[in-house]
């Protein structure tokens, strides 16, 4: 009987402790979705703003971009930390991500400082559109989680401020500006479908 009431409490416990781990998670089959793409996305972000530092960090754009690349070291360890509470698999191509983000940003910052800012518009539309679409698909579900709907609505309106700040700094005067940005956001959203499965 002892041994048996031990075994009993034992899986109680047990799903229990499953249960409140990832509560949401087993609700919502988006999350998981919107947290692996997220997490590969912050990461790319901040490997874009490590290679414009690389490039431009000791010339007057420097704090300007440490401060940009500041808010998104916070964000991909916001997203890193959620991978791990909700127990996400992360994207296979993260390595490819990690180097891709660096080269992107420069590689961008190696034509010039416009051309660096050029690029962060890019990105950043492409991310708040795709954050403003995870927003009304997370506002749809009845058990939604109020954690990541206000993570996502912080960092949605911190990218908007980089994209903002992009354009105060020069961005449209970077040569082939509408070539230049139309290329990077075409890679950002392919990145983004491919994060969302693989």
């Amino acid at each position: 009987m002892l041994r048996k009431s031990v075994l009993q409490q034992i899986r109680c416990a047990h799903s229990t402790v499953s249960a409140s781990a990832r509560p949401y998670w087993k609700k919502n089959p988006h999350l998981d979705q919107i947290i692996r793409v997220d997490h590969a996305g912050e990461l790319g972000a901040d490997r874009i703003y490590a290679g414009q530092m690389a490039v431009l960090g000791s010339t007057a754009e420097g704090p300007l971009i440490q401060h940009m690349w500041d808010q998104e070291k916070k964000h991909r360890a916001k997203f890193e930390e959620l991978i791990n509470e909700y127990r996400v698999r992360p994207t296979a191509l993260t390595p490819i991500w990690n180097v891709a983000g660096f080269v992107l940003g420069a590689g961008s910052a190696l034509l010039g400082k416009e051309a660096a800012m050029a690029c962060t518009v890019a990105v950043e539309t492409v991310i708040v559109d795709h954050y403003n679409d995870q927003l009304r698909t997370l506002m749809e579900d009845p058990n939604i989680d109020k954690e990541i709907l206000q993570t996502i609505t912080k960092f949605r309106d911190e990218e908007q401020e980089h994209h903002d700040t992009g354009i105060d700094h020069g961005a449209e005067q970077a040569p082939f500006y509408k070539a230049l940005t139309e290329v990077i956001k075409a890679g950002c959203k392919c990145a983004i479908a491919i994060s969302k499965k693989v």
